[in-house]
């Protein structure tokens, strides 16, 4: 679940008597003072959760009062509830229960209102996610924490999904959920067709499925039919429908390619045509090998800059070389059709990022500059940090956020980062 470039966690001493003990607490973490609070910043989830529990250690043994548990009707205010998709909620339940126990931990339980299993829901309904803590004690502090963090991975999840109808029975639909475990088949109003929500690629294999049964069952039929019997077909092939000589199988619908309907990538793999721009239209990729044809444009809002600036400093890992300083700034606006919620205002976001000047360093900025010139370093989104809606985020594509700290707090020493950015970029067909 590491997947979040920017935690900060902000402490205020006012809560802790002892601020001997708080400064132990947070002398690992190089927290910055400002006023009478603690900043840290940069932190894997995983250091945010011990810190807390640190914290919350502290804060019961800073005297007598702070000893006791707080009891549930003490804890107040509550920690705030989040409204969600019901279709994304939905297949979080059923697809990620071990992600979901593994976020709310001993200390709480995430509950769903109303309950998804009780009927049908519409398709742009929501759901509210309450989280319960158990009777044993309260923490405000790990509530929240725990809040976070289910945003954190609710996001994460249905950027990834695809909610559609498919002409399938009910009564057929099991054995579909059967074959394709990935994804979540509901019965919708209309009896001819089923709900089908789950990540891209799993929908397009249904989506393939489906149609190669139908294509097979109407060949089918069309060979048993009395008209197309030997004694009734023309004498030899007709011109326009004549097979390859080869007798090539088309990968998609697995037919003998039609010699006029033969199409030939770069890649030198061959499909039907029509079979091909179904793919296409789905995502310009040959279905075989998967090599980019065309360019893919994200929905980070216009308007951007991406400044560059260098510096004679190394960072831990590659002291022989300089310092590559990216600062992104990208403005407030309002949101176009490929964005959330069109027409509203959605709030803007400075980011800085650090590469080695090295050679390899200056390769992945070069195409750290294409994917910015594609739209693919931000998007429009909730805030994994603050919970909010409408603000530009940070993308699939990873950005080392801190000069040290490793790279549990997204920083240097990594020797295999750049490495692992370059598979990023080019899975987004730069290289």
């Amino acid at each position: 679940m590491e997947f979040i470039t920017d935690i900060t966690v902000i402490i205020d001493a006012a809560h802790y008597k002892d601020n001997g003990r708080l400064m132990k607490i947070l002398q690992s973490y190089s927290p910055e003072k400002k006023a009478s609070c603690y900043i840290v910043r940069g932190t894997s989830y995983e250091e945010v959760e011990n810190l807390s529990v640190k914290l919350s250690a502290g804060r019961h043994h800073s005297s007598p009062v702070t000893r006791r548990r707080t009891s549930l009707r003490d804890a107040s205010p509550h920690v705030k509830p989040v409204d969600v998709s019901s279709f994304v909620m939905a297949y979080i339940e059923q697809n990620c229960s071990k992600e979901l126990k593994k976020i709310q931990g001993n200390s709480f339980v995430i509950e769903t209102q109303p309950n998804l299993r009780a009927g049908h829901n519409k398709p742009n309904s929501t759901v509210r996610v309450t989280f319960r803590p158990q009777p044993v004690s309260f923490d405000r502090v790990h509530g929240d924490f725990v809040r976070q963090r289910f945003i954190t991975f609710y996001q994460r999840t249905a950027s990834d999904l695809q909610v559609t109808s498919v002409p399938v029975s009910p009564h057929e639909h099991k054995d579909l959920q059967r074959r394709f475990p990935h994804l979540l088949f509901k019965p919708s109003h209309n009896r001819s067709e089923v709900t089908v929500t789950g990540p891209f690629v799993h929908v397009a294999k249904l989506k393939e499925f489906l149609s190669q049964n139908t294509l097979s069952s109407r060949k089918s039929s069309v060979k048993k039919s009395p008209a197309d019997t030997p004694s009734s077909r023309t004498s030899g092939p007709s011109p326009a429908h004549s097979k390859d000589p080869e007798g090539e199988s088309c990968p998609i619908c697995m037919e003998q390619i039609v010699t006029t309907e033969k199409e030939t990538l770069r890649c030198k793999h061959s499909f039907c045509r029509s079979c091909l721009k179904t793919a296409f239209d789905y995502k310009p990729v040959c279905p075989t090998c998967g090599q980019l044809y065309g360019i893919l444009t994200g929905t980070q809002p216009d308007g951007g800059r991406m400044d560059v600036t260098e510096s004679s400093s190394s960072l831990p890992g590659y002291e022989k070389y300089g310092t590559i300083t990216i600062r992104y700034y990208v403005p407030s606006g309002i949101q176009k059709e490929e964005h959330p919620n069109p027409g509203q205002p959605y709030e803007g976001v400075s980011r800085t990022a650090y590469l080695p000047d090295s050679p390899e360093g200056r390769r992945i900025l070069k195409l750290l500059r294409r994917a910015f010139d594609q739209r693919l370093i931000f998007t429009v989104g909730r805030s994994t940090t603050s919970g909010r809606n409408n603000v530009v985020t940070w993308n699939d594509i990873h950005h080392k956020t801190s000069t040290h700290g490793g790279p549990t707090h997204y920083g240097y020493p990594d020797p295999d980062y750049l490495s692992r950015v370059r598979d990023e970029l080019k899975a987004k067909g730069i290289e």
